[in-house]
């Protein structure tokens, strides 16, 4: 993956979070990971990747970065089905926006989200998965990009 498609991905996660006001979404520097097993935070939307580009993007958060986002959403409504949406949400977001991008043959799926640690997420073996590190208001989260051509 060129480093200029992975700034894709660090721009369009910094202007989700610029809908949520003044707060700067404060964007680490991304790093590489084997394909072993990834980290995961609390919650975690997955979407996979095929067309011309096959793979996946997820997005990760803690239960303290999404329940931010819904406060500036002005939701009150903290369970869990609603953190599960989100983190989907927020994935489907960061994706679709890449397809934008990447252009009409990079397509996803829906999102699979899922609550804590699963047993495992596929990625693909002859890759590198980019860690990009994210917090806002002082909360964290990632977004991982493993693409390949």
């Amino acid at each position: 993956m060129k480093e200029q498609n992975l700034q894709i991905f660090v721009s369009i996660i910094t202007n989700y979070f610029t809908q949520f006001g003044n707060d700067e979404l404060v964007v680490d520097t991304p790093y590489l990971l084997e394909n072993q097993q990834p980290k995961v935070h609390d919650y975690t939307g997955v979407i996979g990747i095929s067309g011309v580009q096959k793979g996946v993007v997820y997005f990760t958060a803690t239960t303290a970065l999404l329940s931010s986002i819904l406060d500036s959403m002005g939701e009150i409504d903290k369970s869990e089905d609603n953190l599960v949406d989100l983190a989907g949400e927020v994935a489907n977001t960061v994706s679709g926006n890449a397809r934008h991008e990447f252009g009409p043959e990079f397509h996803i799926s829906v999102p699979f989200v899922f609550k804590g640690s699963p047993q495992s997420i596929i990625l693909p073996k002859s890759g590198r998965s980019f860690i990009i590190p994210v917090s806002w208001r002082s909360q964290i989260g990632e977004i991982v990009v493993c693409l390949q051509d």
